[in-house]
């Protein structure tokens, strides 16, 4: 039995990565994916399926503790991705929003979800781990967390890169061949409406189409934040707009775009005048969060923070770290979000 007091106060991955191996051959089997409607949009080698589909408001309540545990397992820059397979997982709802804990011997009324995604940001740094010493792409790693981590291997050993007849035939070798009626569209477009009974061999399609737009687009949003948290804890330079000086508002917001090619002036009003301004209940994780008169003066924007979901945003502030934008001040404050025009 895994003794999961100690496993919540771990912070050692090596250790996580045991109890992942143990626990992982076994996952596979009761992991499936959502049937979820998709109508069109990217192409994976043959594979059509919808992208940059919006995960709902109750994966988005998990944003900000699923980037907490993605921090302390050194994966701040795969937020996107966690956020994507918890809304094929279970849509943010239940006890077990990653559908980590199938293996455990916890009574249901053990099962949380704070739990459940320490257990799933664990596995899927494993994975990502695995993946990156056998040489395969950030897809096979996806397929993996439904599969099992043996998938990695047999990937690998194919030329490392995901494809659907490599997920099919791995899944028939698991089930004996057997077939199940599976309505999604994907299912249906590609063989008329059928999976391998063993996982979900469409599980990568599924995940991706809740990657903002174009994958790049959802590495450069994870790695804004992952980048941003790196200072947590740093104090307010006036001025400051680099890692050797720390940072100011904008200076912070400007370093972490920079560093994903996005270029943004080191100005909070001018980072206002380039975005296309939407409401906070649009903003996603990597959005700026902008407010006006945080210091005397005119109407113009004074402060600019990155949003990281579940109503909370990454600024610097005095020190450098997070805020909940539901408080009073920062409501009073508030002037709207803003998202990157290309």
């Amino acid at each position: 039995m895994i003794d999961l007091d100690k496993l919540k106060k771990m912070k050692n991955l090596k250790i996580l990565l045991l109890v992942c191996q143990m626990i992982w051959p076994f996952l596979g089997l009761l992991m499936s994916a959502s049937l979820l409607i998709i109508t069109s949009g990217k192409s994976k080698g043959s594979v059509q399926f919808q992208s940059g589909m919006a995960v709902n408001a109750e994966v988005q309540a998990y944003a900000a503790i699923i980037a907490q545990k993605a921090e302390e397992h050194g994966i701040s820059e795969y937020v996107q991705y966690l956020m994507a397979i918890m809304m094929v997982e279970s849509g943010g709802t239940g006890n077990d929003p990653m559908q980590s804990l199938g293996t455990t011997d916890l009574p249901a009324e053990q099962r949380i979800p704070e739990m459940s995604i320490e257990y799933g940001v664990a596995i899927f740094a494993y994975l990502l781990q695995r993946g990156q010493e056998a040489g395969v792409d950030i897809d096979t790693i996806i397929q993996a967390y439904n599969f099992g981590a043996s998938y990695i291997d047999y990937v690998a050993a194919r030329g490392g890169e995901h494809e659907l007849a490599f997920a099919a035939d791995f899944a028939s070798a698991r089930c004996s061949g057997q077939k199940v009626t599976y309505d999604n569209e994907i299912a249906v477009r590609e063989n008329g409406g059928w999976r391998y009974n063993y996982g979900n061999m469409f599980y990568t399609y599924l995940v991706r189409q809740y990657l903002a737009g174009d994958p790049l687009a959802a590495d450069a949003s994870s790695a804004i934040i992952g980048e941003a948290l790196k200072y947590k804890g740093w104090t307010y330079v006036y001025g400051g707009s680099n890692p050797n000086t720390s940072f100011d508002c904008s200076g912070l917001t400007a370093w972490c775009y920079g560093t994903v090619g996005l270029a943004l002036p080191h100005s909070a009003q001018g980072q206002y005048d380039m975005m296309q301004h939407i409401t906070l209940e649009e903003a996603m994780p990597g959005d700026l969060v902008f407010f006006t008169q945080t210091v005397s003066g005119g109407n113009y924007i004074t402060h600019v923070g990155i949003y990281v979901g579940d109503n909370k945003m990454f600024h610097a502030g005095n020190p450098i770290g997070y805020a909940d934008l539901t408080g009073r001040y920062w409501r009073q404050h508030f002037v709207c979000c803003g998202r990157y025009r290309e």
